[in-house]
């Protein structure tokens, strides 16, 4: 297969013996704490050190060229985002195909009309490094003005423009030291609110490891510097406080939402006397509605102080309450009105209201999408919209508006985009009549099959005897016999779940490598709501890593595949998944492809953004339970748990990012460097390695350049370490 087999040399990774910290009596060698200086010469030398090594082997494969020729063909088809209608233009993304970025088309006046580029992100770099943001863009409530957020390289910093719809010209002013915010107008459409870090001094590019704290709420108005922006709301005493706001349909109200984590958050109201001129000059008072961090509110509307609202408070799988803000015992829960109430087993996953009175209910179905529509009046079912097996990965539409639009896909269907349109009928029972989605945009990829393939979900059993779903997608006819390689999906975290989706990168193990996939929705993630998060989360993290287990075990039973062919992927949260379950279960696994990973349990929380998931995995520094989560945590934690005495290990292959700002890349760099050393010898033939991309981030904004290229390195290592053939 290969010229570049072991053993394997790596690089001599300077092992500090004076780097240790004690957790509740026990000492704890970081000897790589080094590394976790991203900018120094020491830690450019380990780079350029580890991707010559890595570089070397997947270039090696034979069929690497092929793979790039294959995965450039079956990207160049054009692709579409979900259209929506902002004043009287329609406005959608698309990309014909290899272009590094997708294009923001407009519509003039009618969704027929012939679509325009109205915002090119192609032309703002060569290499196609910057995109736009994809949270901070938001059009005024008369579709006027757009405001939008670039990134460079894939960091979550951001820079917000404002153009002029009708011209396509920019203002002068830029907003700097952007992240983690939205945009919310005001009605008067002269401005808007958005949260920024004004104090931070030192680099805003990415490649910073500093924590993130002390945002501050912000109204900009339109043709004005950024430094003459107002300051609306800040809390010093509480520099993690993060904020989100968002103006009512009617733009009597202001909502705040503050989060500190990556689940719950408060919520305070601000009541605006006229909302065609309403009084911005200093900070504002906000009324509370929610004062401690214990669930999910989200606005969906409202008519006067009665406010609809999407929330998981006694309700893991989320209802619609109905709140009125009119005096303050009024606000009181006991008199909340549940308006839908909590399905039985399906999660109500989003909201949104169009035609005045017609609810959107998205729900999860056992991961699978169903639509309902409901009365706002009292929440009554209206009917169901008839849509095929899969996931809704969109749904745009306003209260003022009669039509509403939504993108489909599947594992075999790639993203498509359907349109209905309201009519302005009633039925004998005073219901809304309306057509059937129609398709707006169908992407239709070159030389592809469905009908090569089959998709089914199953059931499987988990250690402590938890029901568990997972999808499985193979070519038709395919034998089960126990020889096939298979690629193994997991994320499991923070509430997110993974449902069917298209990936045209995957049809080249489906295709080309006769590869099962498979993907597991273990626990932690919201396939089943708040309830299955968390039985995968903080003292329950294990569940994860046992669900995930137990798949791969399943899969080997039925014959699908055998421990040396499994090929696990997980990225992000889902990179710590493959990392400890390969620690755990080295003897089940052939292969692991970890993604930007969290993978140093015990000290994630002390850069950038990580505070933030204290709230999924515990911290040792919490004041009540700091003992409880280290005991819990180091159990766990990929750095710290790697395996000295087996005799097998899966192929390894890290990868991250100089621009990774969610997770930096200091967790890889640690964690393989322990890899090697723990490893290495050991195991000489056995490749353990990382890929380390500049220009880029966390996987957000990626140029689809650097998208082939990433793939097909990451094909070329498994068809490397594994011996695989590659069939065209």
């Amino acid at each position: 297969m290969s010229t570049e087999r072991g053993p394997f040399v790596y690089p001599d990774v300077n092992r500090l013996s004076n780097v240790e910290d004690e957790y509740f009596g026990q000492k704890i060698s970081d000897p790589y704490r080094w590394l976790e200086k991203a900018d120094s010469d020491e830690t450019a030398r380990f780079v350029e050190e580890q991707n010559r090594i890595s570089s070397k082997y997947i270039q090696s494969c034979q069929y690497r060229d092929r793979i790039i020729e294959r995965l450039t063909d079956l990207f160049e088809y054009p692709r579409y985002g979900c259209p929506y209608r902002r004043g009287d233009n329609y406005f959608m993304e698309m990309n014909t195909g290899l272009q590094n970025q997708s294009v923001l088309y407009i519509m003039r006046g009618s969704s027929d009309a012939k679509p325009e580029i109205f915002f090119d992100p192609n032309s703002l770099s060569e290499d196609g490094t910057v995109s736009l943001s994809p949270y901070i863009c938001a059009f005024s409530d008369d579709g006027k003005w757009w405001s939008y957020g670039l990134q460079k390289s894939g960091s979550d910093w951001s820079s917000i423009r404002i153009r002029n719809v009708d011209t396509g010209k920019d203002l002068d002013e830029e907003l700097i030291k952007v992240k983690f915010s939205n945009i919310s107008w005001t009605k008067d459409n002269k401005g808007f609110f958005y949260s920024y870090f004004p104090d931070r001094n030192d680099q805003c590019d990415g490649q910073e490891t500093t924590e993130c704290t002390f945002q501050k709420l912000y109204y900009h108005r339109l043709n004005q510097p950024q430094s003459s922006d107002i300051l609306i709301y800040e809390t010093p005493d509480h520099p993690r406080y993060r904020f989100k706001t968002c103006v009512s349909d009617c733009g009597n109200y202001l909502h705040l939402f503050i989060n500190h984590s990556c689940e719950y958050n408060l919520w305070y109201y601000h009541q605006f006397s006229d909302p065609k001129n309403p009084k911005i000059d200093g900070r504002l008072e906000f009324e509370p509605i929610i004062t401690e961090y214990e669930s999910d509110y989200h606005y969906i509307t409202n008519d006067g102080p009665i406010h609809y609202i999407h929330t998981n408070h006694h309700a893991p799988k989320f209802h619609v309450i109905k709140i009125d803000l009119s005096n303050e015992s009024t606000r009181l829960e006991s008199n909340w009105i549940d308006l839908i109430k909590e399905h039985s087993k399906d999660v109500l996953d989003s909201i949104q209201v169009v035609r005045n009175n017609i609810l959107v209910c998205h729900y999860l179905s056992d991961v699978v999408s169903r639509i309902e529509l409901r009365k706002l009046s009292d929440g009554s079912l209206i009917k169901n919209i008839s849509i095929p097996v899969g996931t809704v990965s969109a749904i745009t539409a306003k209260r003022k508006h009669d039509e509403l639009f939504f993108l489909f896909t599947s594992f075999l269907v790639p993203s498509s985009s359907y349109h209905l349109k309201f009519t302005a009928t009633t039925d004998d029972n005073g219901d809304i009549s309306q057509d059937e989605p129609k398709c707006f945009r169908e992407s239709v990829p070159k030389n592809f099959d469905p009908t090569k393939f089959v998709t089914k979900q199953i059931f499987y059993e988990s250690k402590d005897g938890t029901r568990v779903p997972m999808f499985i997608v193979h070519k038709n006819g395919l034998e089960m016999n126990g020889n096939h390689p298979c690629l193994l999906y997991g994320y499991g975290g923070f509430n997110i779940p993974v449902q069917p989706y298209f990936s045209v990168a995957r049809l080249i193990p489906l295709d080309n490598m006769n590869c099962v996939f498979a993907l597991a929705n273990i626990r932690g993630g919201g396939e089943y709501g708040e309830q299955w998060h968390d039985d995968g989360k903080l003292l329950l993290k294990q569940n994860c890593f046992n669900d995930f287990i137990a798949a791969a075990e399943y899969l080997v039973k039925e014959k699908y595949t055998s421990p040396k062919r499994i090929i696990i992927q997980g990225g992000s949260n889902g990179g710590l998944l493959v990392a400890a379950v390969s620690n755990q279960r080295p003897d089940l696994f052939g292969c692991t492809i970890c993604h930007v990973g969290v993978l140093d349990m015990l000290r994630y929380h002390k850069f950038t953004i990580g505070h933030a998931w204290i709230s999924e995995y515990g911290s040792p520094d919490d004041n009540d339970n700091g003992e409880k989560h280290y005991r819990n945590l180091i159990s766990y934690s990929p750095l710290h748990t790697i395996p000295t005495m087996v005799d097998h290990y899966p192929a390894t292959l890290l990868l991250t990012a100089d621009h990774d700002d969610r997770v930096v890349p200091l967790h890889s760099f640690k964690f393989i460097s322990e890899l090697q050393y723990r490893l290495g010898k050991r195991l000489p033939s056995i490749p353990l390695m990382i890929r380390i991309d500049t220009k880029a981030g966390h996987g957000f904004g990626k140029p689809t350049k650097k998208i082939i290229e990433e793939v097909a390195d990451i094909y070329s290592f498994i068809l490397n370490s594994l011996s695989l053939d590659y069939v065209d």
